[in-house]
C-alpha cells in the first residue's frame, strides 16, 4: 500500500500505525497497529479514538491484511472482530460495511486497497465541507465552547467541530473557545487544547462543572459538539456530559450545535434509546493514568457508574451540520433522517 499520513494515522511499508492519543501532549508517541488484537486493545484503550479514525483505522489494516495474503475467510473474521470493537461508533459499521462489499469481489486484495484509500480521502473532504457548512453560522465575535475531541485526532481531515471551529477562526469570528477538560479521561483538556494551541486559536480550559457559570454570565455564544452517532429522529450519542450542555445551552437560550458526516448517521436506528452505550472501567473514574504516570483517588472498592456516551435529545439541538449542509429542528420533524430519505 502507498505511504499516507494524517494527523493522527501513518502508513508506511505495508504496516499501520496510531498516535497514541493516551500518550498526548506530554508525548508524541507512534505505536505499531498491524494486527487485529492489536488495534481492538488500541481502541479499547483509547489509544486510538473518535469515531471516523476508528472506522479508518479498521479499514487500512484489513487492506493491510489483505495485502500481506490473508485469505478471504480470515478477512471476514478480522472485520467482524474489528466490527465488535466499539458498539456506539457507527461510522466503523459504515466503513466496514463498504469494506465487506470490496471484500466479496474477485480481486479483493486490490478492492480493499482501494476502498479503504477511498475511505480516507472521502473523509477529509466530509471535514472540509462540515467546516465550510458550519463557520457560516458563526457570527463575529464569538465565544465559543466545545466538549471532548473532534479534530484532526479524531479524523483524517481537519475535523468535525473543531475543524468548524478552526475555520471560523481563521475567518476572523471566533474570540476564545471554551474547552472542557471532557472527564473522565479529559480528551478536552489533553487533546482538543493540544490541537487549538498548535492551530493557534486562543482558548481557556476549564472543568466541566464551570460551563453552567459562564453561560449564566453571558460569556458562551454557541456550543459545538461532534457525534458518535445520529438516530434517525436526530437523537445524538456523544460523549458523556454532551446532554449535561445541550440542557445548559437550552436553558440559557445558547445555540447548541452538532458537527458530523453522514458516515455518523444510523437512519435504521429509531431514536437514542436504541444506540448501545459502552460502558468502561472503573478506574478511569477513581483515579487518572498517562504518561506521567497513574494516580487513585478514590476509596478501594469505591462502586462506580462509567458510560463513555450520553444521548442529547434532537429537541436540544439547533442545527446538525453535516457535509452535505445545515439541518435544521423542522427538517429532521419532517423526517430528513429516516430510512426512506437515505
Amino acid at each position: 500500500m502507498q505511504t499516507l499520513q494524517t494527523t493522527s494515522l501513518r502508513v508506511s511499508e505495508n504496516q499501520l500505525f496510531i498516535l497514541d492519543q493516551q500518550a498526548l501532549p506530554q508525548e508524541k508517541r507512534w505505536l505499531a497497529a498491524d494486527n487485529v488484537a492489536l488495534l481492538v486493545d488500541h481502541i479499547h484503550a483509547l489509544r486510538v479514538r473518535g469515531a471516523p479514525l476508528i472506522g479508518l483505522s479498521a479499514s487500512l489494516l484489513l487492506a493491510l491484511l489483505a495485502q500481506r495474503g490473508l485469505n478471504r475467510d480470515a478477512l471476514q473474521q478480522a472485520l467482524e472482530t474489528l466490527r465488535a470493537a466499539r458498539p456506539t461508533a457507527v461510522n466503523l459499521m459504515n466503513n466496514l460495511d463498504r469494506m465487506k462489499q470490496a471484500l466479496a469481489r474477485e480481486d479483493y486484495p486490490q478492492a480493499l486497497e482501494a476502498e479503504a484509500l477511498r475511505l480516507v480521502e472521502e473523509d477529509k473532504q466530509l471535514c472540509d465541507r462540515i467546516a465550510e457548512a458550519g463557520s457560516a453560522l458563526v457570527k463575529p465575535g464569538s465565544r465559543l465552547l466545545t466538549h471532548c475531541n473532534t479534530g484532526g485526532l479524531a479524523t483524517a481531515g481537519v475535523g468535525t467541530a473543531l475543524g468548524v471551529i478552526a475555520l471560523a477562526h481563521r475567518q476572523g469570528k471566533v474570540t476564545n473557545v471554551w474547552v472542557d477538560e471532557t472527564r473522565p479521561l479529559l480528551q478536552g483538556g489533553r487533546l482538543t487544547a493540544w490541537e487549538l494551541g498548535e492551530l493557534g486559536v486562543p482558548y481557556q480550559l476549564i472543568a466541566d462543572s464551570m460551563a453552567a457559570s459562564l453561560m449564566a454570565q453571558g460569556q458562551v455564544d454557541a456550543v459545538w459538539v461532534g457525534a458518535d452517532r445520529i438516530a434517525a429522529n436526530g437523537d445524538v450519542a456523544n460523549k458523556i456530559g454532551t446532554y449535561s450542555l445541550a440542557v445548559l445551552a437550552h436553558y440559557h437560550q445558547i445555540p447548541f450545535y452538532v458537527a458530523a458526516p453522514q458516515t455518523t448517521l444510523d437512519r435504521h436506528c429509531p431514536n437514542g434509546a436504541a444506540i448501545p452505550i459502552e460502558q468502561r472501567a472503573a478506574a478511569e473514574v477513581t483515579g487518572v493514568a498517562g504518561s506521567f504516570g497513574a494516580v487513585q483517588w478514590a476509596p478501594t472498592g469505591a462502586a462506580v457508574y462509567n458510560p463513555a456516551f450520553d444521548v442529547t435529545p434532537a429537541g436540544l439541538i439547533s442545527g446538525w451540520v453535516l457535509d452535505s449542509g445545515v439541518v435544521t429542528p423542522a427538517q429532521v420533524a419532517a423526517g430528513a433522517f429516516a430510512p426512506d430519505n437515505g
